[in-house]
């Protein structure tokens, strides 16, 4: 995509509007994707293509470490804008991005997709308050899924939430827990039970019944529920 002039066009000058905006309204810089919705542009790579020139012009700092890191420094006047890297330095000191990895099945388990547990694009991340999360936990070992089911409804996970998931291998009676079924290839979310030498996988949900695997070879734990994240708007 060739640049056809030197000076800002109206697609650089919407960005700048919406950053300012955003940042006035939210008290933090809009993500790529939020810039795109709200300048009618549908490809995160043509945004990211027009704010790497806006950096280049001196109208904005960006922070590759954090995914709102857009520090505006200049509007589209070219004058000076005050306290927003403030703004943006509290946000990457209150704020962590967890990378969004794919889907769980809440429900009876299900063949694993293709794209479940998979990397989506850095822009899926979720980002999230650092106090949310458990104190010690080393962030490279969290990540999220977006839950399908409504096997969990009793424990306030509903279908098209976000867990917050920590990695491991191994999991405590009474946990809720990704779990793996290696001979099958399926996956799903449940509390995790190890009793009489077989695993029940119990759903939170009064109107479905319990899992039972005999065989404990089968499961793989993969990942231990550290946080839910509600979608109200469902």
């Amino acid at each position: 995509m060739a640049r056809k002039s030197k000076g800002l066009s109206q697609r650089h000058k919407n960005i700048l509007s919406c950053i300012r905006d955003w940042q006035d309204e939210k008290g933090y810089p809009p993500s790529i994707r939020e810039i795109g919705s709200q300048t009618q542009i549908s490809s995160t790579s043509v945004v990211n293509y027009y704010l790497n020139q806006l950096e280049e012009m001196g109208y904005i700092e960006r922070h590759s470490n954090v995914s709102r890191g857009i520090n505006l420094i200049k509007d589209s006047t070219g004058e000076m804008v005050q306290n927003f890297k403030a703004g943006v330095s509290q946000l990457m000191e209150q704020l962590v991005s967890i990378p969004l990895v794919g889907n769980i099945i809440a429900g009876e388990p299900m063949p694993v997709p293709a794209s479940d547990f998979s990397y989506y694009d850095p822009e899926s991340g979720v980002d999230i308050a650092r106090s949310l999360l458990p104190q010690g936990d080393n962030l490279s070992d969290l990540y999220a899924l977006r839950v399908q089911g409504d096997s969990m409804i009793d424990a306030m996970v509903n279908d098209g939430d976000i867990v917050v998931m920590r990695r491991t291998n191994q999991a405590r009676n009474g946990e809720m827990v990704a779990i793996w079924l290696n001979d099958r290839d399926e996956t799903t979310l449940k509390y995790f039970y190890l009793e009489n030498g077989h695993v029940r996988l119990q759903p939170a949900n009064p109107s479905m019944q319990p899992i039972i695997i005999n065989d404990p070879r089968i499961v793989e734990v993969q990942g231990k529920v550290v946080l839910v994240i509600r979608q109200l708007d469902q």
